[in-house]
């Protein structure tokens, strides 16, 4: 009759090429606060509920900011550029349009040439919004509880390890 299992014995079992002196240090790299990707997504809702307080006393969600940004820098993107900038697709992105239009903040225009792209350019209404959020990216880096140096080194690190995840995703 065989004996106990390792887990009705209460003994951790030992996985092919583990030596059980590993093992705690495996389960440390295991555990959910230990996980870059964790940090990334928790630091990632966390910015959300920032902006939300900070752009909701100007009926603005994040993602509408986001697209305002990319149109300050350069108006009369198409959705599919618009996209690119930010990581989304046009499902997300044309009703986030909509809701924009609707405030009177962009307008959506067909091109002429070729009817199924369309080109969002910001409004007066949209265009003056730039003035009025200046000090948003102030007010939330002072969130973060780092200085203006401690922001930029983030950014650059987050940066690349954004591109560094691309690169590694990419198949030939």
């Amino acid at each position: 009759m065989p004996g106990p299992t390792a887990v009705q014995s209460g003994a951790e079992p030992v996985q092919a090429g583990r030596a059980p002196a590993d093992l705690p240090e495996q389960q440390e790299r295991q555990r959910l606060d230990n996980q870059l990707c964790f940090a990334v997504y928790a630091a990632a809702h966390a910015f959300g509920r920032a902006y939300r307080n900070l752009l909701g006393r100007y009926e603005l969600t994040y993602p509408q900011y986001l697209v305002l940004l990319v149109l300050w820098e350069q108006d009369g993107l198409s959705v599919k550029e618009i996209g690119n900038r930010l990581f989304l697709d046009s499902g997300t992105l044309t009703p986030l349009l909509k809701r924009l239009e609707a405030s009177g903040r962009v307008r959506r225009a067909r091109d002429r040439v070729d009817e199924r792209q369309v080109s969002i350019f910001l409004t007066p209404a949209g265009a003056a919004l730039r003035d009025v959020l200046a000090c948003i990216p102030d007010e939330a880096g002072g969130l973060t509880g780092l200085d203006v140096e401690g922001r930029r080194n983030l950014l650059h690190d987050l940066v690349t390890l954004r591109m560094g995840l691309q690169a590694g995703l990419i198949t030939e």
